[in-house]
């Protein structure tokens, strides 16, 4: 497992002092965190955050998956929460998916022979998409939560993309404004909590960084025709941060018999912290789609049916 240490770049006010960390290909310290279960763990799941946030906030999902013998691991992207590099800023979408795959290398090292699934929200949806298409050998499956898909309209007109690559060139830390935390869930403790979180990135979104998100829809786009892992799909159709419409074009477009689009009405972005009746929902869902694949897995070969997207309230 990475080695113990303190992030130089970490927030002056980061709740932990000794923080476990493994160093990434630039030489920047990526903070880790893990929930491991009391026995020997049936199978692996990586969690990749969002954008702004990081991977503390997904401790309930956690605790859920360790209960169930999972060993589920995750780090803070470099720039985000308490691993190393200017906030929210990065060279090229790529460093996140080349960061996650050594962190996947460093766990297959240790659990060698165990399913690994992948659970993305958001921008880290579009990390897991991208990871499972440059090495699909590497896992059972993948669990997207509001991923990050096609570029969300409002905000990414022909001339707002224009503009936005030409102020690349001569303002790139030009501010863009922050993400309204009203937008991520109905659940007012919930954007509470997220307003307060001092590892959260309350700042505005840089030129520079909506670019390289710009980049990475293109990306995803190139690589759904080419996807054929087991996908399990959450979305809410008042979602105002990932179009919706992403969702139903990744459905539409992957090659994968065993895709399923479950669809939330009038939830916002972060349905794993939305209205509780949502987000107990969604974690139920989640647990028993990896248990089925695990059942799939260890039995004999069968062709998995595809299920219509059934629509929740």
């Amino acid at each position: 497992m990475p080695e113990d240490g303190t992030p130089e770049a970490s927030p002056p006010d980061a709740p932990e002092k000794d923080l476990q960390h493994y160093v990434n290909q630039d030489g920047q310290k990526i903070f880790c965190r893990y929930w491991k279960p009391e026995t020997p763990p049936r199978a692996l799941v990586f969690v990749v955050h969002g954008a702004g946030e990081h991977c503390c906030r997904y401790d309930d999902l956690a605790q859920l998956l360790t209960g169930l013998n999972f060993f589920v691991f995750s780090h803070d992207h470099v720039g985000h929460g308490q691993s190393d590099g200017d906030r929210m800023t990065v060279s090229d979408f790529h460093v996140y998916v080349r960061d996650a795959l050594q962190h996947v290398d460093l766990m297959r090292k240790e659990h060698p022979n165990i399913p690994l699934f992948i659970c993305g929200h958001s921008m880290g949806g579009a990390i897991s998409i991208l990871m499972a298409n440059e090495r699909p050998a590497d896992f059972s499956g993948l669990i997207l939560i509001s991923p990050l898909v096609l570029p969300n309209p409002e905000s990414a007109s022909s001339f707002k993309v224009f503009a936005a690559k030409i102020l690349n060139h001569v303002l790139p830390n030009f501010s863009l404004g922050g993400i309204d935390p009203n937008c991520l869930s109905r659940n007012k403790q919930e954007v509470e909590c997220y307003a307060k979180d001092p590892l959260v990135h309350h700042g505005g979104l840089k030129v520079s960084f909506g670019v390289q998100l710009l980049n990475a829809t293109a990306r995803v786009e190139k690589a759904l025709p080419h996807f054929k892992l087991p996908v399990l799909l959450f979305h809410g159709t008042a979602d105002k941060l990932c179009d919706f419409k992403g969702s139903q074009f990744m459905m539409d477009t992957v090659p994968s018999e065993d895709k399923t689009l479950k669809v939330y009405e009038n939830a916002f972005h972060t349905l794993h912290k939305e209205l509780p009746e949502v987000t107990s929902a969604v974690f139920q869902e989640i647990k028993s789609w990896i248990l089925q694949r695990l059942e799939v897995s260890t039995s004999a070969p069968a062709t998995t049916e595809q299920p219509e997207p059934p629509k929740t309230t």
